[in-house]
């Protein structure tokens, strides 16, 4: 049987993404002289929001005056051009995402963070598994919160900013010898001038999976990280020299004891926090016993759809965003969307 996701809020895009454009050297400046270009503003992993609740989209002028606010209140960040503070297209705050069908541009602006990155850094997961965030009183909303009620249109030019903006935050250097690097193609590359090496933004495959058993009873997990109640479908990263199917047997191993047999992959949606691309699975468990490892994992169970719809309703589970495939997961199993 096929269990193919359709229509993942982060994975619907209908803006073309233009590449050919990024080889130009004036793309920035020619999109910035547009008046027809539209911009929308991104930081923290977030994106400046209209009345309504979409992407409050900004003209050329508008965003420039936007970046010299942004810029003047946290010069630690310094992303200013020669001529002025984010005026100037050479400016690594600004990102090309693609052309509207009548040829208009789209561009990302670049906000400075107000929760800049640690300078010790700190484990992917944390990032990864952040609990979604409010909608901000000053305009602002975290893609993962706002992504689901995006539409087709405002939902894959954010999730590119988005990841995006994350990559250029944590990939300052270069990776060959250290030295700092500039940004090239509209923002889509960044060159190292000492060895002249190119670099592109970096994705990392991870497995998510509804796992259930021969009683189609779904297993979801606790993450010893996560607020009490939370709960939601097993994840974890492809390693090095692995298959997708072979991370998802592995990831349900470690975490749970639970044995798993087939695999069947179901959909796969972007995850930019900071650069993961989520694939989906349905995996058919060969046993029931849970036995968490205590480390990532502090608890898992077995649900029945009528377990899971009265722990849902009596506050005790807490399901994944709406904006995550873990949800669509769920949903999927459960046979109907959930409140």
């Amino acid at each position: 049987m096929t269990h193919v996701l359709t229509g993942l809020p982060l994975a619907r895009s209908t803006v073309p993404r233009a590449a050919q454009l990024r080889e130009s050297p004036d793309a920035l400046a020619d999109a910035l002289a547009d008046p027809r270009t539209r911009v929308l503003a991104v930081r923290d992993g977030g994106l400046l929001l209209a009345a309504g609740g979409g992407v409050r989209w900004l003209g050329p002028d508008a965003a420039r005056a936007l970046l010299t606010v942004g810029t003047a209140a946290d010069a630690a960040r310094h992303r200013d051009a020669p001529g002025g503070p984010g005026a100037d297209a050479d400016s690594d705050s600004w990102l090309l995402l693609g052309a509207e069908d009548d040829g208009a541009r789209v561009l990302a602006l670049r906000l400075p963070d107000e929760h800049p990155l640690t300078a010790g850094g700190e484990p992917a997961d944390v990032v990864v598994h952040l609990p979604d965030g409010p909608v901000g009183r000053d305009g602002w909303g975290a893609l993962r919160t706002v992504g689901a009620v995006l539409d087709a249109h405002d939902a894959g030019l954010a999730t590119a900013a988005v990841a995006l903006d994350a990559w250029h935050d944590r990939h300052p250097r270069c990776p060959r010898c250290g030295a700092p690097t500039r940004v090239a193609q509209a923002g889509w590359s960044r060159v190292c001038d000492a060895d002249g090496s190119e670099h592109y933004p970096r994705t990392d495959p991870a497995v998510i999976m509804a796992v259930v058993d021969e009683d189609d009873r779904l297993l979801l997990g606790h993450a010893a990280a996560w607020s009490p109640g939370r709960w939601s479908t097993l994840a974890g990263f492809v390693e090095a020299g692995e298959s997708a199917e072979q991370a998802v047997r592995r990831e349900v191993l470690e975490e749970t004891g639970v044995v798993v047999g087939d695999v069947e992959y179901v959909g796969s949606q972007p995850w930019p926090f900071p650069a993961s691309l989520m694939l989906g699975f349905r995996a058919r468990a060969t046993s029931t016993r849970v036995q968490v490892d205590g480390v990532e994992m502090a608890d898992a169970r077995w649900f029945t759809r009528d377990d899971l719809t009265a722990a849902v309703a009596a506050g005790e589970v807490l399901l994944p965003g709406g904006a995550s495939i873990a949800r669509a997961l769920v949903e999927q199993w459960w046979g109907r969307a959930s409140a």
